[in-house]
């Protein structure tokens, strides 16, 4: 089937609850990219179904609904081709939402030419991938994590850090060298020491304790535990646990359901009108 070209429609959001978070005003909810990169942390059917389903008109117009549902950030990898290649048509194209990058060097080595890649692609924030990160902190080799900040903050962008475990990111924040902190609610870092998908419920605790303690801005992410944890239970806890200040990057996987950027904006915008935030 050949697939119609996408096509951009831009309404006049009405936005959702929104914090200043790095210089800017950013809705409290992001769109985040693991479906769109095939990475489901469930099968490798379900990556694969992932993949198929997300071509890059796809995930621009999945930005676009989102855009129009009152979202206006958007997260993805710095890597998966057709990933980056939407994000560069989308923001060619113009939209009001900004891109945040976590940025690994898998397959551009020279970290700094990740780094350089990313910015001259158009992102307002960058983090490094949390399997760096937690790399780092086994080895306390906080002069490398120094050097990737140094230099990416040289670029004008606020510069951060993903990290499975809890004890990663409490180490970062010593070192006073992060802008920010992308904290997982669950510690799979497993998966990328070849040990498989892990998800335990008592991994969450520690990681809300790390985010309350950390004084820095964070985003909270697989706060529903890669699809394991109901949608409006998740936001829940998640707005109930983390600061004022911070916000959740969620994935979204229209392939299960057409409507789920609609409803997940719908849901914490209820949740945060509750809580009294407009």
């Amino acid at each position: 089937m050949i697939e119609k070209p996408h096509t951009t429609v831009r309404p006049k959001p009405d936005l959702l609850p929104t914090v200043d978070f790095l210089g800017r005003r950013r809705t409290r909810l992001v769109v985040g990219a693991n479906p769109f990169a095939g990475f489901s942390h469930q099968s490798p059917a379900r990556d694969a179904e992932m993949r198929e389903y997300y071509t890059a008109a796809k995930i621009r117009e999945t930005w676009d609904r989102a855009e129009a549902a009152g979202i206006n950030v958007f997260i993805t990898n710095n890597e998966s081709p057709t990933v980056v290649d939407a994000v560069k048509q989308h923001l060619s194209a113009g939209t009001s939402m900004t891109w945040i990058t976590q940025v690994n060097c898998r397959l551009v080595p020279d970290m700094r030419a990740a780094i350089d890649e990313a910015v001259e692609i158009g992102c307002s924030a960058l983090y490094f991938h949390g399997a760096l990160t937690d790399a780092l902190y086994v080895e306390r080799n906080g002069r490398q994590l120094a050097e990737w900040c140094e230099y990416a903050r040289s670029h004008g962008i606020p510069v951060g850090v993903a990290a499975h475990a809890p004890e990663a990111h409490l180490w970062v924040d010593s070192l006073g060298l992060v802008d920010f902190h992308a904290v997982c609610f669950f510690n799979c870092g497993s998966l990328h020491d070849g040990k498989g998908e892990k998800f335990h419920l008592s991994d969450v605790p520690k990681a809300v304790a790390a985010i309350k303690a950390i004084k820095k801005p964070c985003i909270a992410y697989k706060i529903m535990g890669a699809g394991r944890i109901d949608a409006r239970m998740a936001f829940e806890h998640a707005f109930d646990s983390i600061k004022p200040s911070d916000l959740v990057n969620v994935g979204m996987h229209r392939g299960d359901n057409d409507r789920i950027v609609e409803e997940n904006a719908g849901i914490v915008r209820e949740i945060l009108a509750r809580d009294g935030e407009e």
